[in-house]
C-alpha cells in the first residue's frame, strides 16, 4: 500500500426526474367548467407520453402531465429534513393554467418554498405524498451535505448621537454660510 487515499465516495444526486399526475375536475359553477389539480408525484419516469388520460369518471379526467426534474440544493437541507418528519412527506406541484389546458411549472421537496409558489395568481399549487423511493434519495442528500449550523444572536450596534446629529444638518450639498 502506497498510503495514497481511495476513491472519494459517490455523493447523492441532486436531481430526479419525476412523473406528474393531474386531474381536470369537473366543476358546477357558473365561471368555470372544469379546474386542474395536481394529484400524485412518481418515482421516476414512466414510458407514457405526457398528456396520456389514465381514467375517466364523472367527476373528471386523470392525465399523466409528463416528467418534471426536482431539484434538491445544499443550502437548504434543513427544509428538506422538515419535509422528510412530515407525515407523510411532500412534494409541492405548481401548474400553470394556459388556454387550452396547464403546464407543470415547478416542482419542490421544499415546504417553505412550496408556501411560497401558493402565493401566485392564477396558479395552482398542491401538496402531494412524496414517494418512498424519493423521501430515500432525499434523506441520502441530506446525510451528504447537511451541515448543523448554530444560532447566534446577534447584537445591535449602539446608535452613535453625535454621528446622528452631524448627518442631520446641511442637507443641500452646499457649504455652510
Amino acid at each position: 500500500m502506497d498510503g495514497a487515499p481511495g476513491p472519494a465516495p459517490a455523493l447523492p444526486d441532486s436531481r430526479f426526474e419525476i412523473g406528474v399526475i393531474v386531474a381536470r375536475r369537473r366543476l358546477k359553477g357558473p365561471w368555470a367548467s372544469y379546474a386542474w389539480l395536481p394529484v400524485a408525484a412518481l418515482p421516476a419516469a414512466p414510458e407514457a407520453a405526457p398528456w396520456t388520460k389514465l381514467a375517466e369518471d364523472e367527476d373528471g379526467e386523470t392525465f399523466f402531465a409528463g416528467v418534471h426534474e426536482l431539484s434538491l440544493h445544499p443550502a437548504e437541507t434543513s427544509h428538506y429534513r422538515d419535509n422528510l418528519v412530515m407525515d407523510p412527506p411532500k412534494l409541492w406541484i405548481l401548474l400553470r393554467e394556459d388556454g387550452e389546458g396547464c403546464s407543470v411549472a415547478a416542482v419542490t421537496a421544499d415546504p417553505y418554498e412550496g408556501e411560497a409558489m401558493a402565493e401566485g395568481n392564477g396558479e395552482v399549487v398542491e401538496a402531494v405524498p412524496m414517494p418512498r423511493e424519493l423521501q430515500a434519495k432525499v434523506l441520502a442528500f441530506v446525510e451528504a451535505f447537511h451541515v448543523e449550523r448554530k444560532f447566534e444572536k446577534r447584537k445591535r450596534d449602539r446608535a452613535d448621537p453625535e454621528a446622528l446629529a452631524r448627518g442631520g444638518h446641511n442637507r443641500s450639498g452646499g457649504g455652510e454660510q
